[in-house]
């Protein structure tokens, strides 16, 4: 089941509880990516989802942002007032070309997605050798994923070991893990206020478990086929054929 890009949108730009989501998830982010340095710098970054709130740091240092929406949820112009980035699209089939991407953020799409399967290998398919993607997915046992009343409480809600291994499945190799989004799913303001202080403690204490949302990053490695020489070989001349056109001469 996707979600309506415009409820996204309003969740994520008109209320303080989407606003203190986007923070919390974007700072995860930018600390694991960081959008200063080299790192990015020239880089291919997408989207796909509603990862385009994630995408703003990445604007000017990477070469290239696109943002990609699937058609069931729908499209919206971004950034505003800037050239648009964004871009609908089927979820198992994108407009870009194999192995253009170096960065792919994943979110609001693996579990709203109608074959997830499908999905991993089109972000297979798009990323270059290397290439490294973060997934991001509600936690299934965090307090946001029960929740109808934000994005996060729809669709399939993933646990670390389901996400690592669907990765896995796809091809991909995990390298790391965290989570974001403490704070309770709640509008009132003494939580959204302290956000910030909740993001901090969790991230030190809390672990994956208490999390709103998993983040598991993977990286595409593709391994070389080693030469056996047998090619080589086959094509020397075999030692049998070399007295056909001169006979060697006989040492008795």
């Amino acid at each position: 089941m996707h979600l309506d890009v415009l409820d996204l949108r309003n969740f994520y730009y008109r209320t303080q509880l989407g606003r203190a989501a986007q923070r919390a998830i974007r700072d995860r982010v930018v600390s694991m990516w960081p959008a200063t340095g080299p790192q990015m710098t020239g880089q291919t970054v997408a989207g796909y989802g509603f990862a385009v709130p994630l995408l703003r740091p990445y604007l000017e240092p990477a070469r290239r942002v696109i943002g990609l929406m699937p058609a069931e949820q729908g499209v919206m112009p971004w950034p505003a007032g800037m050239p648009n980035v964004s871009v609908l699209c089927d979820e198992a089939r994108w407009p870009l070309e194999t192995g253009r991407v170096d960065r792919l953020i994943v979110i609001h799409g693996l579990e709203t997605s109608d074959n997830s399967e499908a999905l991993m290998q089109e972000c297979w398919r798009v990323l270059g050798p290397g290439g490294r993607a973060l997934f991001i997915v509600p936690n299934r046992a965090g307090l946001w994923a029960p929740r109808e009343t934000t994005p996060f409480g729809f669709g399939k809600p993933y646990t670390l070991g389901q996400l690592d291994q669907l990765a896995r499945r796809s091809g991909f190799v995990p390298e790391r893990h965290t989570g974001a989004l403490y704070i309770p799913p709640s509008h009132r303001r003494f939580w959204l206020r302290s956000a910030a202080m909740w993001e901090r403690l969790g991230t030190k204490a809390a672990g994956v478990l208490a999390a709103g949302v998993v983040m598991l990053e993977v990286s595409k490695q593709v391994h070389a086929r080693h030469d056996s020489g047998l090619g080589a070989r086959v094509r020397k001349p075999l030692s049998i054929l070399e007295g056909a056109v001169k006979p060697a001469t006989d040492p008795a």
